[in-house]
């Protein structure tokens, strides 16, 4: 069974509530009516009524609930708690009342307040307008004071990995971490591997060097995350500094990493920076022909998920999945 198939089982096995704030936007819309066929989620869709049911194109959305944010009679509710939440870096009463008539704010406090289990959206927004309300509101889990991102990549060449799946990480959120960073990044995905891609993780903190075969600023920042994440999760399989192919390839990491639990046989990646991890997941997405599910983000409270503004139907279908299933 295909990890996408395998994500939607879970998803079916206990429906959670997903809010769609870009309800009125054409392939949010024509998704929800795939997600109420398939039983992945209980959803919201927010937008006006008719804008939103147009934006369909015939399909069916019974079922789901649309909220209009500008007439909804939850907006006090939502802008008391906006306010409460944010006064201390100087919001008002009045900017809180203001903002909760946005979808995308009126979907974070929705997920805030129990409203909804988790939220995806980014077809017509950046990156930034979807990250920012969801990290200023909900924030980190307890204890993970980075939020990340992954990819699960899932490679039909199944030589590599766990049958052919991994994780990659940090793909799409922080540009240059620093060694505590890096190393709440390698928990995150540790936690997205167990339980998205339902496998045991075992996480190589990728560099250029393999255990001090090299020198540098950024294989020691490597070193210390690797330590920091050992120190933070003892029980954990995870080792590093690893060059790739010590990382996945059994004949070179016994030969350069002998005796490491994760050397040879790794299938979650920690990238020791942006550049790295974006590259990295393009290039066995596209020389590879993996499939890559992503970015979904890990380390926050509850769970948010951002689209590509090039995204089709069926990627906000499996987004949507990928995200029920983290809220169980």
């Amino acid at each position: 069974m295909a990890l996408i198939d395998k994500i939607k089982a879970k998803a079916k096995s206990n429906v959670k509530h997903i809010v769609l704030p870009e309800g009125e936007e054409t392939r949010n819309a024509q998704a929800a009516a795939k997600i109420i066929a398939q039983g992945l989620a209980k959803l919201t869709l927010l937008g006006n009524p008719e804008k939103v049911k147009a934006a369909a194109n015939g399909m069916s959305l019974e079922g789901a609930e649309i909220i209009d944010p500008a007439v909804s009679p939850k907006c006090e509710e939502y802008a008391k708690a906006l306010y409460e939440l944010r006064k201390a870096k100087g919001m008002t009463e009045e900017d809180a009342a203001k903002l909760v008539k946005n979808p995308m704010y009126y979907g974070v406090m929705m997920v805030k307040l129990g409203d909804a289990d988790g939220l995806v959206s980014g077809a017509i927004h950046s990156t930034g307008d979807m990250l920012r309300p969801a990290l200023q509101i909900i924030k980190s889990k307890p204890g993970i004071k980075t939020v990340s991102s992954c990819f699960l990549m899932e490679c039909p060449n199944k030589q590599y990995g766990e049958d052919g799946v991994m994780v990659f990480a940090d793909c799409a959120v922080n540009i240059d971490p620093d060694a505590e960073a890096l190393a709440n990044i390698a928990l995150g995905a540790a936690d997205s591997a167990r339980s998205l891609a339902g496998i045991e993780p075992r996480v190589a903190m990728l560099s250029f060097s393999t255990k001090g075969s090299a020198k540098h600023d950024n294989v020691t920042k490597v070193q210390q995350a690797t330590a920091m994440a050992k120190e933070m999760a003892p029980d954990l399989m995870l080792d590093g500094e690893l060059q790739l192919d010590a990382a996945i390839v059994p004949e070179v990491g016994q030969l350069k990493a002998p005796g490491s639990d994760v050397a040879g046989k790794a299938n979650t990646l920690v990238f020791p920076d942006l550049q790295a991890g974006n590259i990295g997941y393009k290039l066995v997405q596209r020389l590879a022909g993996a499939e890559a599910y992503g970015p979904i983000l890990q380390g926050i409270a509850k769970p948010c998920n951002d689209l590509s503004r090039g995204c089709s139907v069926d990627d906000i279908v499996a987004t949507v999945a990928i995200t029920a299933a983290q809220a169980q």
